[in-house]
């Protein structure tokens, strides 16, 4: 209700454009309903994740939690001299004079290069006016440059507005004396699960008794065994196809293309270990 705050935990180290634009527009109907929105960082929000962490009216981040890389990335690989050693000429028909750039089957242009870049530098900019529109406060141009920052310096950049834990907030929530409530999302389950949920059995007929031989039992168990092992195959059939699809027909993908991402997890790419 208006007045209420929400308090969501982030770990993010980005992904699609597509995907994290539309999470940032989800949190974004908070602040449309009057909900104060405060967003902890415990460990990374970078890229597509400080897309949706911007969104926040309170930024607070852990002390060495890491902010920022706002940028974007497009790489993938490419394969056609490769495949023109083994003598084998991939066919691509398109209508548009930029149907296509840089895929990893066709030889790759100067123009296609020049196309990409371009892309990437219009995605960027909008990228870097989403912030700014959420956090006025920032020298977009100095921090939207890809790079990141740990708590401290991240707090001196302007990329959040205090340090601390989730648990501090709670505690802070509690002091205060609010109702604090724990909200999860639980999706009902798809495949095979969704399947099992209906085993016969598991409900009962309503308004009356009703019974049914053991042989009508066996036979509707049959069935139900039938079903799930269809879901089985069909569930592992789907998994070996995407796998397949992801190297070639996934790097075309649109939303796939270009990434709002740090190009590594910045929580493992830094390490304090012997």
């Amino acid at each position: 209700q208006p007045g209420d705050e929400a308090l969501l935990i982030l770990q993010s180290g980005g992904g699609t454009v597509t995907g994290y634009g539309l999470a940032a527009a989800q949190l974004l109907r908070f602040k449309a309903k009057d909900i104060k929105l405060t967003i902890c960082v415990e460990q990374v929000a970078a890229s597509g994740g400080y897309m949706m962490c911007c969104t926040a009216d309170r930024i607070v981040a852990s002390p060495f939690a890491v902010l920022g890389s706002i940028g974007v990335i497009s790489e993938i690989p490419n394969a056609y001299e490769r495949l023109k050693q083994e003598g084998i000429e991939f066919q691509t028909i398109t209508a548009g004079k930029y149907k296509r750039t840089i895929t990893p089957t066709k030889k790759v242009t100067k123009e296609d290069v020049l196309k990409s870049t371009e892309d990437i530098n219009s995605i960027l900019r909008l990228f870097k006016e989403f912030v700014h529109s959420q956090r006025p406060q920032l020298d977009i141009e100095n921090v939207a440059t890809g790079e990141t920052w740990f708590g401290e310096d991240a707090l001196a950049k302007g990329l959040c507005d205090e340090l601390g834990t989730a648990d501090d907030v709670l505690l802070e929530f509690v002091d205060k004396g609010y109702d604090v409530y724990e909200v999860e999302y639980k999706p009902t389950p798809e495949g095979v699960g969704g399947l099992l949920a209906g085993l016969p059995g598991s409900s009962s007929g309503v308004g009356g008794n009703t019974r049914k031989s053991n042989s009508s039992n066996v036979g509707g168990w049959r069935g139900v065994l039938r079903s799930v092992i269809r879901g089985v195959v069909s569930d592992v059939k789907e998994e070996v196809m995407a796998e397949l699809s992801s190297t070639v027909g996934g790097m075309n993908a649109v939303e796939k293309r270009y990434m709002a991402k740090d190009p590594s997890d910045s929580s493992n790419r830094i390490q304090v270990r012997d």
